[in-house]
């Protein structure tokens, strides 16, 4: 079976002799080609040009980022009728790993391995749905308004050196929330399934699955009914007044997810049309992709296979 390497240098949690360790056994059972990401988009371009050339699997080695963009390779341009889209594989090297935690992958990047060695010998695959927002699918969530808005400020935080920890976000959510010009009456409208607007939001987060992400080991749940296997969920926020969004905060940590007068919950809708008079920030899997007015997401069902 050939198969290619797709490998973030820069993945917080995975050493240079842990990455030798995995290489060389995945070496022993697979046809093996290994390429180091250089730049934003770079496993985009790679895993495209590896479907291409007719590879059978992709292994993705880093952060939710990594993922995201070879998912992207693997779907982008649409397959034509009969031609045959690699698999993907995860070994999470990343500081949160949202879907690889969220399919039961062990966060331990030679325990992962180990996994999907066997699922490679035992021939074992699960096929999931995927997002798409606009022409850019999403595996776990995408968003617009304050989350997005957090993402960018972190990303620009990176850039100066810092490093990604549950703190900076933490310290970063705080700040731009205190800096947003509106917490009372948002502009978002939210358009479900060809249903009726729903208007005022401040913040709106879509999910594929849930957890959502993690805060260290504790799992946030805005949409716990989200499905992997299903379509999309939605949470908002009509209001972002200072008890209320804490309380929300805290049901985030439940099984129930949050709840109230001020809380949007839909679960397994087909099509989501978002629109703001004013430029939004928005966010796919953890990635800032730009300010827009307009977003239209969409459920894909069963749109690869994973081995694991």
């Amino acid at each position: 079976m050939r198969a290619l390497v797709v490998l973030n240098p820069n993945a917080t949690t995975t050493s240079v002799r842990t990455r030798d360790v995995l290489l060389s056994a995945l070496s022993n059972d697979l046809d093996l080609e290994v390429a180091e990401t250089t730049h934003r988009g770079h496993a985009t371009e790679l895993t495209r040009k590896a479907r291409t050339d007719g590879v059978d699997l992709v292994v993705s080695v880093g952060g939710d980022g990594t993922v995201n963009e070879v998912v992207n390779g693997l779907l982008e341009p649409a397959p034509v009728p009969g031609e045959k889209v690699p698999d993907i594989a995860i070994i999470p090297g990343g500081s949160t790993n949202v879907l690889a935690r969220n399919l039961g992958i062990p966060e331990n990047s030679i325990e992962a391995t180990g996994l999907l060695l066997d699922a490679l010998r035992s021939g074992r695959r699960q096929s999931i749905g995927l997002g798409r927002l606009d022409d850019r699918y999403f595996t776990f969530t995408a968003g617009i308004g304050l989350d997005a808005d957090v993402i960018q400020a972190v990303e620009a935080e990176r850039e100066r050196g810092r490093v990604s920890t549950v703190q900076l976000y933490i310290r970063t959510a705080i700040r731009r929330f205190f800096a947003q010009p509106e917490r009372r009456h948002g502009v978002i409208e939210l358009t479900a399934d060809d249903g009726l607007p729903i208007a005022g939001l401040l913040v709106v987060i879509i999910t594929n699955c849930t957890p959502w992400t993690y805060l260290g080991a504790r799992p946030l749940r805005p949409t716990p009914f989200a499905d992997l296997n299903a379509g999309l969920d939605v949470f908002g926020l009509t209001s972002l007044r200072l008890a209320p969004t804490l309380l929300h905060l805290a049901q985030l940590t439940t099984q129930r997810g949050p709840r109230g007068r001020d809380v949007v919950s839909l679960h397994d809708r087909s099509t989501l049309v978002l629109r703001a008079p004013t430029p939004q920030p928005v966010q796919v899997d953890g990635d800032y992709i730009g300010d827009r007015t307009e977003i239209t997401l969409t459920s894909v069902p069963d749109a690869l296979r994973i081995a694991y």
